[in-house]
Order: C-alpha cells, then structure tokens, then sequence
C-alpha cells in the first residue's frame, strides 16, 4: 500500500524502526459502511499525519511504538467511518446538485491556494510529491465541507452556559488556577569567559553593587552592562514563578522583599545582580479572570457531548462491516 510504504520511508529516513503495517484484510479494505469502502491506504494517509510525532516519542520503545501506531490506526479508522457515516446521512437526508456543492468546495480550494501554495500547479506538484492527486484533494475538501455542514445542522450552535456550570468547574477544578509565588524581576547577567578567567567578570560584578549601593538606577546599569537578553528592557524579566529559576536564582529571590537587591549571585555561566520590584505569594486565579476561559472549556465539551450523541444515533441505523 503506498502510504505503508510512506511510513516505512520516513522510519528509514529518520533512523528508526520500521514496523510493519497494521494487519488487515488481502484485498486492502479495512471497513465497509453502506456502499462506501474505507481501504487501508485510508487509514494509513491519515494515520501518516501523525507518524512522526510517534517515532519520535517511542523509537526506543519498538514494542510500545507498535502499540501505538496501531492504537492510531484503530482511532483514525473510527474517524473515517463516522465520515461516511455523516456523508451517508447527508445524501439520505438532503438532495442537492453537486454543481451548488462544488461551487462552495472550489471556493474553499481556491482560498487555500492563495494563502498556502500561491498557485495551482505549485499545489498539484505537491500533491504529486506526497503520492496523491489532485483529484484526490479536492474529494477530500469535499466530505470535509459536506461533515462540517452536516455538524452545523445537527449540532446546536447556540450553546448556553450557566454562571451556575462556570462556579461549579471552577471550585471543582481550583488547582488547575493555582499560580505559584512570582516575582518581578530585574536582573544583569554578566557571562564567564571561555578561557576561565573570571576575576574581571567578578570584579565587574561588584563594581556594578558599589554603584547601585551608591543610588544609581538598576534599569540603567542593566542597559549598559548586563549581557542578558532583557540589556534593551532595563532588564526587566517580568513576573517569573520562583520554581522556574535557576537554583541559585531561585534561592537569592525567595530572602528578598518587593524592592530588595542581592549581591553578586555566582554560578558556573554567569555572575547575576537581581531585583525583586514585586511579590506575589501563591494564589489562584480570581473567577473573574478565567471565566472566559471556562466558559470555551464547558463549550467545547458541550459541542463534544452533542457530536457523540449525534453519532450514536446515526450508529443505530447504519451498516458497517469490518474487515
């Protein structure tokens, strides 16, 4: 099959073991739903799309990357079948030329031309590359309208939720707007030579302490002495959770107050002057702040709620055979 063979290239490229493609019938059909056929070349298009993700995460695992190869492929080929499913229910339910559905497909197509490929036969050399046609891409984009509409006609879009479900999620799911302690910082990085002579960089250091001692602004001397990413921003890093600091930073910061420097912080790469502008002890996020973002959670499981309960019903009247 050409996209087992897709699959087997890519491992031999990348070094990595190649695994032989899911088992499956001789004539290269993995499922039948209605008159529609879903072939193993399907499967492992679809399934080629996330491949390398794979490989990467388990190459050193052979048996656990065959388990999820395969876990892949079982789920991809639920996929497809929903699809069928969906686009069987469209032309049971809806009678509508293919020119009016054509139309909108080549608009879809012509839009993905312009901002991904530029022109057409730059798209067709593409797809030649990838071992499908043209043909192919544009039956593709077809079921992928025909299933969003059908989506839309089925599932409500109109999805309401309660403040009641939004204070609920959020006292259940609390830890999940848990911010650690954070400090704003301000901090010059001045880097240790390769050759290992460091006594300039360290007397550099604590000049630099003699000065801010003395009164002059840390913004200032950052912009002109530290070697830091932040030199151009005064060395502002932020608000940054104490976890996320290097060791040494992270102890230096913990013993200061809003407004506190250290002194000369030394480590294997670099020598640090810090100052802590604000504080701010561990806390969770008011309700007010993520309600927003709670209320896109519950929404979208919602919609998935919805879509699987749809897809139940269409389950109950539709022929399948595996193969």
């Amino acid at each position: 099959m050409r996209y087992c063979w897709i699959l087997v290239t890519t491992a031999l490229l990348l070094g990595l073991p190649v695994l032989a493609p899911a088992a499956g019938n001789v004539n290269g059909i993995s499922a039948v739903v209605h008159d529609a056929v879903i072939t193993q070349d399907d499967v492992e298009l679809m399934t080629a799309q996330t491949a390398d993700m794979i490989f990467r995460d388990y190459r050193r695992q052979p048996e656990m990357l065959e388990k999820k190869m395969n876990e892949a492929r079982g789920e991809n080929l639920k996929q497809l079948i929903n699809r069928k499913m969906i686009l069987h229910e469209f032309k049971s339910s809806f009678n509508v030329p293919d020119a009016v559905i054509d139309k909108d497909v080549e608009r879809i197509i012509q839009s993905e031309i312009r901002s991904i490929y530029g022109d057409r036969m730059k798209l067709i050399k593409t797809l030649q590359a990838r071992g499908t046609t043209y043909e192919r891409y544009k039956q593709l984009h077809k079921e992928r309208f025909l299933v969003d509409q059908m989506r839309q006609a089925n599932i409500t879009s109109e999805i309401i939720i309660s403040p009641f479900k939004v204070e609920s999620y959020y006292k259940t799911n609390l830890e999940d707007f848990k911010m650690e302690d954070q400090v704003k910082l301000r901090i010059i990085v001045l880097n240790r030579p390769r050759n290992g002579e460091t006594n300039s960089v360290r007397a550099m250091a604590e000049d630099i302490l003699s000065q801010l001692n003395a009164g002059a602004a840390f913004s200032e001397m950052a912009s002109t002495y530290s070697q830091g990413s932040q030199k151009s921003e005064g060395g502002d890093w932020g608000w940054v959770e104490r976890k996320v600091l290097r060791p040494e930073l992270a102890e230096a910061a913990s013993k200061l107050k809003a407004g506190e420097r250290s002194g000369v912080i030394e480590t294997p790469e670099a020598y640090y002057l810090m100052l802590v502008e604000e504080v701010k002890p561990t806390h969770y996020k008011p309700l007010a702040d993520v309600r927003d973002q709670i209320e896109k959670t519950l929404e979208v499981e919602e919609r998935a709620r919805l879509e699987k309960q749809w897809i139940e019903k269409l389950k109950k009247k539709t022929f399948v055979r595996y193969f």
